[in-house]
């Protein structure tokens, strides 16, 4: 069992990745932390790659924007995302969504 600094949570969670405000894919997060995400989508960025993630929580009217993202492994699970610069207001909603997650409650309503 793999001991993580910032434990990850399933989830599924549309999202777009953004390239230098130009290119714009479609994905989906499966699992999420404070710190970075895995995403399922098309592309096949490389590794060390930085992009705009935009994370769409259910019952949001904004996406929360990862200005700044870097791909730190890809393969056939999908991309692996360290988040490196967000503003303190999208920490602040990221952390809310990852508690939610953690909560005992979330857990009792997962259905086994």
């Amino acid at each position: 069992m793999v001991v993580r600094k910032y434990p990850r949570f399933p989830v599924t969670i549309p999202s777009a990745l953004i390239q230098r405000d130009k290119l714009r894919y479609t994905g989906s997060v499966k699992d999420l932390s404070q710190k970075g995400c895995r995403i399922e989508s098309v592309i096949r960025p490389f590794t060390g790659m930085q992009l705009e993630l935009l994370i769409h929580p259910a019952g949001e009217s904004t996406p929360i924007t990862i200005s700044n993202a870097t791909v730190r492994w890809t393969g056939t699970h999908g991309i692996g995302f360290e988040f490196l610069t967000l503003a303190p207001s999208e920490q602040n909603r990221l952390n809310r969504v990852v508690a939610e997650l953690a909560s005992p409650a979330r857990k009792l309503s997962v259905p086994s």
